[in-house]
């Protein structure tokens, strides 16, 4: 069994979600690093080691676990823990409308020019918006390469807009294959 599953990619290609899912499809628990990343949500962050510390932490009694969103950079040191990486890429106007949907349904009319939010909100979605194009500067699609080219352990890439219940058994497929291919080593 494919034991610790990492599944991340841009601000709303959705990590979260399918690391949620894809727990109740197996014998995993899951965790998303936003949780590890964030002291009080989108607003102050912890520091990069004592992110890697708790996450270390929670992860340690679990044999078998699904850790969700991108930990390039402050988790680097968590990369030989991996077993199995997914790294998921949506279009950038889908991804970029998942966002702003996301956006309304926290923040509801906050977002909207003159609200409380509508600055913090602006920030964030042109942030998003680099993704695609941006350098190692910030959390991009470049970085996200480079870390995977580092990677020890194999990788499956799922691009565009499919269902969740579709990654899923994606994923599923992909993770019998493995098996297959290692009891087939094995003997």
């Amino acid at each position: 069994m494919i034991n610790r599953i990492h599944i991340f990619g841009a601000s709303g290609s959705g990590a979260t979600t399918l690391g949620k899912e894809l727990a109740g499809h197996l014998p995993h628990v899951n965790v998303d690093g936003d949780d590890y990343f964030w002291i009080e949500k989108f607003n102050q962050m912890r520091q990069p080691q004592e992110r890697v510390k708790l996450l270390q932490a929670d992860l340690a009694p679990y044999k078998q676990w699904i850790l969700s969103g991108a930990v390039c950079g402050w988790g680097d040191e968590l990369k030989p823990l991996f077993d199995f990486v997914i790294f998921l890429y949506v279009p950038q106007d889908i991804r970029l409308q998942r966002l702003r949907e996301r956006e309304y349904a926290r923040y509801g009319e906050e977002i909207m020019p003159g609200g409380q939010k509508y600055e913090q909100s602006k920030a964030f979605l042109e942030w998003a918006a680099l993704y695609d194009k941006a350098g190692l500067e910030v959390r991009s699609r470049t970085l996200h390469e480079q870390w995977i080219a580092g990677l020890a352990c194999p990788v499956l890439r799922i691009e565009g807009d499919q269902t969740v219940n579709e990654r899923v058994q994606m994923i599923l497929l992909a993770l019998a294959e493995l098996e297959r291919t290692k009891e087939a080593a094995q003997d």
